[in-house]
Parts: C-alpha cells; sequence; structure tokens
C-alpha cells in the first residue's frame, strides 16, 4: 500500500486542509514529478550539467537571463544574498559568513520583515530596515526611506511579495535599486498561483526571484527555484556545487578559467551544506512543466468547488460560523470557520481533536488567536473533503 510507509514508521498520516505548509510536508507531489525522481535516482550524471540544463528551462519559463534548482526556497534566499556579497571574487566566495571587511548590507523595508530573512542573514548579511510601523494602513515607508539607506556597504535590496499596505512598490523599489546599481532580491516563495507570477518578478526588472517548488507547483518539498541574472546565477553555482574539483578536468573549466572569469575553482561554498541532488532537480522540473501546462482556470474552479462541497456541509452543523474569504493576491479563496459563543469548545480544542486521529486533518491556523479556524483546498482531494466534514461533525456533536 502506498501508505506502509508511515504506518510502518508508526507516523500519522494527515489530511492536510491547512495549504501548502512546509510542517505539514506540503501538498502531494505531481505523478509525473514522481516518475521523473524515480527515473533519475538511476543514473549518475554531473550536477553541474543537469543544473545548467535545468536552468535553462527555468530561465525560459521565467523569462530570466538564467536559472538555478534548490533545496527550497529558504536555501534560494541564502544562495541570492551570498551572490550578492561575493559576485565571482573567490577570496569572498571562501570567507562566508564572516563579511568583516567586505561590503554586506541588505536593505529591508520594516514591514517586510520576517523569520524567513533568517536566510540572508546566514550568508553573512546584515539587514538594514527603513520605514516605520504603527499607522492603521500598516506601517509609513516612502521611496526615499530605501534611497537614504544606500551607502558603499549596500549589496542589494530585498522585496517581500506579501499583501501589504503602505510598503514600497516592487517598481519602485527597482528603480532606486537600479538607479544605484543595486540587485533587487525577491522573495515570492508563495507566491504561485498566480501562474502569471513566474514571469512577473523577472519581467519588472527583478535581479533574482526565489519561488518554492514544494508548494503550488506541487514538485519536492525540497526543492525551490532561483532565477535572475546569468552573472549572479553563476556566483551562486559556485558557492552551492561540490568543488572538490581539479582545475584541469573541471567540467566548466571552458566556462570559468578560460574565460579568466576567475582564476581557479574555489572551495567548498556557503551553499554546500544546501545540496540538492539529482532527483530534486528532475522532480522539480518535470512538475514545474506539469504546471505550466495544465489548465489554471479549471484548477481555479477545482478550488472552488471543494470549497462549496466543504461549506455546504460545515454550515449544517451546529456552533459552527462559516464564510468564504479571498485576500487580495489570492486566485481561490477559503473558509474561515468561528465557534458560537454557547458551543462550550474553544478553536484550540477543535485543532487539537481533529489531529487526534490517523489519518490526522490539519486546518489552517494563522487566525487561531482572533478566534478563527481556516481551511485551504489546495492540498485535499476531492474523496477526503467528506471525511473533512465528519470529523468536524464527531467533534461538534460529541
Amino acid at each position: 500500500m502506498l501508505n506502509d510507509i508511515y504506518q510502518n514508521l508508526g507516523v500519522t498520516r494527515i489530511i492536510n486542509a491547512a495549504g501548502t505548509l512546509t510542517r505539514l510536508g506540503g501538498p502531494p507531489m505531481v505523478a509525473e514529478a514522481v516518475q521523473a525522481m524515480k527515473e533519475a535516482s538511476q543514473w549518475s550524471v554531473r550536477i553541474e550539467e543537469l543544473q545548467e540544463r535545468a536552468g535553462t528551462y527555468l530561465a525560459e519559463v521565467t523569462g530570466a537571463e538564467a536559472g538555478y534548482v534548490t533545496s527550497g526556497a529558504s536555501a534560494g534566499l541564502q544562495l541570492a544574498a551570498a551572490a550578492c556579497i561575493a559576485g565571482l571574487d573567490i577570496r569572498k566566495m571562501e570567507s562566508l559568513p564572516d563579511t568583516s571587511g567586505m561590503p554586506n548590507e541588505i536593505i529591508v523595508q520594516r514591514s517586510h520583515r520576517n523569520g524567513y530573512d533568517h536566510a540572508l542573514r546566514s550568508a553573512g548579511a546584515r539587514l538594514v530596515e527603513v520605514g516605520h510601523l504603527g499607522n492603521p494602513t500598516g506601517g509609513y515607508i516612502a521611496p526615499w526611506h530605501i534611497e537614504s539607506a544606500i551607502h558603499t556597504n549596500t549589496v542589494a535590496i530585498h522585496w517581500v511579495c506579501m499583501d501589504l499596505l503602505g510598503a514600497v512598490s516592487l517598481k519602485d523599489t527597482i528603480t532606486i535599486a537600479h538607479r544605484h546599481h543595486l540587485p533587487v532580491i525577491v522573495d515570492a516563495a508563495a507566491a504561485l498561483p498566480p501562474m502569471e507570477n513566474l514571469q512577473y518578478f523577472i519581467s519588472e526588472g527583478a535581479d533574482l526571484v526565489v519561488f518554492s517548488g514544494g508548494k503550488a507547483i506541487r514538485g519536492p518539498q525540497a526543492s525551490g527555484i532561483l532565477v535572475g541574472r546569468r552573472d549572479l546565477i553563476e556566483s551562486v553555482s559556485l558557492q552551492h556545487q561540490d568543488m572538490d574539483v581539479l582545475s584541469e578536468t573541471w567540467t566548466l573549466r571552458e566556462k570559468f578559467l578560460k574565460s579568466n572569469k576567475i582564476p581557479g575553482p574555489p572551495s567548498q561554498g556557503i551553499g554546500r551544506s544546501l545540496k540538492v541532488g539529482k532527483e530534486e532537480i528532475a522532480g522539480l522540473v518535470v512538475a514545474l512543466k506539469t504546471y505550466v501546462k495544465q489548465d489554471h482556470s479549471v484548477w481555479n474552479q477545482e478550488q472552488n468547488e471543494k470549497l462549496r462541497v466543504l461549506k455546504s456541509g460545515l454550515q449544517e452543523l451546529p456552533d459552527l460560523e462559516v464564510e468564504s474569504f479571498k485576500s487580495r493576491e489570492e486566485t481561490y479563496p477559503k473558509l474561515r470557520l468561528g465557534i458560537k459563543d454557547q458551543a462550550g469548545i474553544t478553536v484550540v480544542d477543535i485543532v487539537l481533536r481533529l489531529l487526534d486521529g490517523d489519518p490526522a486533518v490539519a486546518v489552517g491556523q494563522e487566525e487561531l488567536s482572533k478566534g478563527y479556524l481556516i481551511i485551504d483546498p489546495i492540498s485535499l482531494t476531492i474523496d477526503q473533503l467528506d471525511i473533512v466534514i465528519k470529523r468536524f461533525s464527531s467533534i461538534l456533536f460529541k
């Protein structure tokens, strides 16, 4: 059986109504990616050649000069920061994350700070916050805040794809950065769907863009996409791959040595611990091809239909308030569930009871402090909908 591995390990299986969360292992992979990983596992290949071929496809799909497969979006951010700090300077590559005596500052809007930007700091970058927080719009950050923070130690500007009021737009950020010959790193990890975002950030002029490969694309959970300027992607490859090579036989000697881009192969770089295997590279590429080819209007209809079934069933349950909602950047809605005061049960109780079973049911907890549960249909299959409704029913009627 498909699930024997989890049963044999004594691991609880989860029906994922919470979205594409990494802590839940993301959504099910597309079958084409699973098959590609199986095929890729049967042969050895030159990773640098595989990355170049995969990167060519990523560049084609996104409109970027070059692309690279990473071991997740966070790894992509760390490698992006490392590329902006070190460029093709081998001495700097071999020093990271120690950035003593070299420019290492990345400017970020204060409202864009989040737990994931630890990845930038892990490369040795120092984040310089600009702007203010606290007013009704969520903050006040003007273009001049960014520009006034730029000086000789600045290596990049970071921009996060978030639904925020009061933040400087990507277009304005890029205009400022390029006026000072600085690259812009975009964290677009969860920016899919819509599919158009695959090209949007690059078309606006972003220099490096990071996407997750294990969310909406439904590739390997430990995969990510990094696309952008060719010179920066070259720096990424040199700092990420296994560099236990000889100059005379190195696969990329023509590209880097005989062209005098660098004097010799660098030592193992800061990205060495972020290794991505041949299986993940193959799986990510095939998953992306599948994602690009799918009919996205039909996909959106499928998500809406799943929510219709869930909403219809959950509305019949006592003490449960159900409403649909959709944020500005999303292409499909979600459900927000609240508990009536007389129910004698809290939303925390429901979360814990849903998780107490095999299979367990996981729901979104991002609005738990406000008294709501969230249901995201993206990782749910049609045959799981009735199970979710019945689990809620068994808790509320208990």
